[in-house]
């Protein structure tokens, strides 16, 4: 229908809901056609209307908000950043000055990887010294790798008596250095500690940083040296267990070395002085004669070394190796 008029009873609802029929001006009871454009225009254009209105409302309200981000922002960068990025040996050593002269109440260190260099201990003992002076509670963390290491050992007698608490375990997490639990130090990029590093502020952060040096500290075995010693006990067969069990869950010698913090010669060293023990030709026959004897499945041994021992000569006996070798106590590359 594109011309003349029809009754309202007769017109199909749907065609005056689309808007293709409106009332005749001369007759309101009578509806003529609109062209399809028209009704489109017609039934869009409040639509349009309403979209344009929404638009403005969005426009302005984003307006609004950036000048609110950018107080918000500037309100932000106020003071020290929550995690900042250092490279280079001065800067980190300046930052690391920065934040233990201002400690006031406990420092926190891990270090992991066995024996420091001797520059990079005497780096560090001044900054432990002066932070004794002020009454700054400290502990540190080394790998068990360190009792055999003369500069860390020196090193970590001259702390121990000025009152610094040091304790090993076989490993440690990762390099970790905080501050009143206010600030810690972290390797960054998986680079060395004389290269880059990240200083965290976020209070949350740090205290996850703080409950997993508290997890380690519990676990680790204090360091003690008594007069009559030259040196603290060395833990070797504790040592020996953690290689023994590295190397049965699939881990290369280089692996376990990176893990523990010593030489893959002294990895080679432990495995080669069990596989004698225990009468093994092989990697795969000891990893059998282990599991055989059940030596690994031992509680672990609360006793440096004597527990350790006496099951690895047990151990020995049962599976009809070698016991004739001396073991305990006996030293090892860091």
């Amino acid at each position: 229908m594109t011309s003349g008029a029809v009754g309202r009873d007769e017109a199909p609802e749907c065609l005056t809901i689309l808007g293709l029929l409106a009332p005749s001006t001369g007759d309101p009871g009578t509806l003529v056609p609109v062209p399809p454009s028209v009704a489109t225009t017609a039934q869009t254009y409040p639509m349009e209307r309403a979209i344009l209105a929404q638009q403005r409302k969005i426009a302005e309200l984003r307006r609004t908000m950036s000048q609110v981000d950018s107080i918000y922002q500037e309100a932000c960068h106020v003071g020290e950043p929550k995690v900042q990025r250092l490279a280079g040996a001065s800067v980190i050593s300046a930052a690391l000055d920065e934040a233990t002269c201002g400690a006031d109440s406990e420092l926190l260190t891990a270090h992991p990887g066995g024996g420091r260099p001797r520059e990079i201990l005497e780096e560090s003992l001044k900054r432990v010294v002066l932070a004794q002076e002020r009454g700054v509670v400290q502990r540190t963390l080394y790998q068990h790798t360190v009792r055999t290491h003369a500069p860390t050992l020196e090193y970590i007698r001259t702390v121990t008596a000025a009152g610094v608490e040091v304790r090993t375990l076989d490993e440690v997490f990762d390099r970790l250095i905080v501050c009143d639990r206010s600030t810690a130090f972290i390797p960054d990029k998986g680079g060395e500690r004389s290269n880059h590093a990240i200083v965290v502020r976020d209070v949350g952060v740090v205290q996850f940083f703080v409950s997993v040096f508290e997890h380690a500290w519990e676990r680790a075995e204090p360091v003690s040296f008594n007069p009559d010693q030259q040196r603290p006990s060395l833990l070797t067969e504790k040592t020996r267990l953690r290689v023994l069990r590295l190397m049965v869950d699939g881990y290369t010698d280089a692996a376990i070395a990176s893990r523990l913090g010593m030489s893959t010669r002294t990895v080679a060293t432990h495995l080669k002085k069990t596989s004698d023990l225990l009468g093994s030709n092989s990697r795969a026959q000891l990893a059998y004669l282990l599991a055989q004897t059940g030596l690994l499945d031992s509680p672990p041994i609360t006793d440096a070394g004597a527990g350790a021992g006496a099951a690895l000569v047990s151990a020995g006996r049962a599976s009809g190796g070698c016991t004739c070798e001396k073991h305990g106590g006996e030293e090892y590359e860091s």
